[in-house]
């Protein structure tokens, strides 16, 4: 069985309290873009994973060895799977390419092994392996809230070319939230929803996207600051960060100015671009 694992850019993200279980209230809107995964996974009696990229682990690490540990312990079951991983977004960059692979393997497995899991507790088991992997269960826009795990669908075509960079540089989400903290000392901006700007006006709500991880991200990491500014002086209508990096994206009205940035970029970095209106293909 095969299936494709989107990767998602954040079209805004909002740090806006801590929890009391250590992680952080955000406000985010997840979208997905043309760059994906792909996972192939067959019947084994032992867990297995092989991937095309050495840099990412093979063994209990792999979200996606874990997810199948999950989903045999919830149904009580001794079945494995052999998984091949051919990977195509760039690790560490703030475009859940983990977590859409274990969000695929929680679909997938089921299916594989014959057996019927409840959503609610598929959904459950995504957020035991990471705040994102929820929203990689469905297919559409979604604002987020909570920890990313409180999903509201948003009905969102983008008119734009998005053109993506990753500039080589693996970032840790927990680094950037431990970053922010201390900048910020506990102190939080009041502001407004971001749902309430997407029910008003969803692209003016976009191209008025802010990401409070930047302003670390820059302080660490010059040459990422560099890049959100070459992406706007190509013509980008949006210049921002993805995550908690280290990738940049630019939205673009003409196909033109998008390949211009392309171009710029593709012989340094890793670049990627999405088309005017993409929805997911399986």
């Amino acid at each position: 069985m095969i299936s494709k694992a989107y990767a998602k850019i954040n079209l805004g993200l909002h740090i806006v309290g801590k929890r009391i279980d250590g992680f952080h209230n955000i406000e985010t809107v997840f979208h997905r873009i043309d760059l994906y995964d792909e996972i192939n996974i067959e019947n084994s009696d032992d867990i297995s994973i092989s991937c095309n990229d050495i840099s990412i682990p093979t063994d209990g690490n792999n979200l996606c060895w874990k997810a199948v540990e999950l989903l045999r312990k919830e149904l009580g079951v001794g079945n494995g799977a052999k998984i091949e991983i051919t990977k195509n977004i760039p690790t560490g960059a703030g475009l859940g390419g983990g977590s859409s692979d274990a969000a695929a393997m929680l679909l997938l497995l089921p299916e594989l092994w014959k057996m019927k899991v409840e959503r609610t507790v598929i959904v459950k088991m995504a957020l035991r392996l990471g705040s994102d992997v929820p929203y990689f269960l469905q297919d559409s826009t979604a604002y987020a809230e909570g920890r990313g795990e409180v999903l509201n669908q948003l009905d969102l075509s983008l008119p734009y070319w998005i053109v993506v960079i990753h500039p080589n540089i693996h970032l840790s989400t927990p680094w950037a939230y431990q970053k922010l903290a201390e900048k910020r000392k506990g102190i939080f901006p009041d502001r407004p929803g971001m749902l309430d700007a997407y029910s008003d006006d969803p692209l003016r709500a976009v191209l008025n996207s802010e990401n409070d991880f930047e302003e670390i991200v820059f302080e660490a990491h010059p040459k990422i600051k560099t890049i959100k500014t070459q992406l706007k002086e190509c013509g980008a209508v949006l210049s921002l960060m993805s995550g908690s990096g280290s990738s940049m994206f630019g939205l673009f009205s003409d196909m033109n100015s998008a390949k211009i940035a392309a171009e710029l970029f593709k012989k340094e970095h890793f670049v990627h671009m999405t088309e005017p209106f993409f929805t997911l293909r399986q």
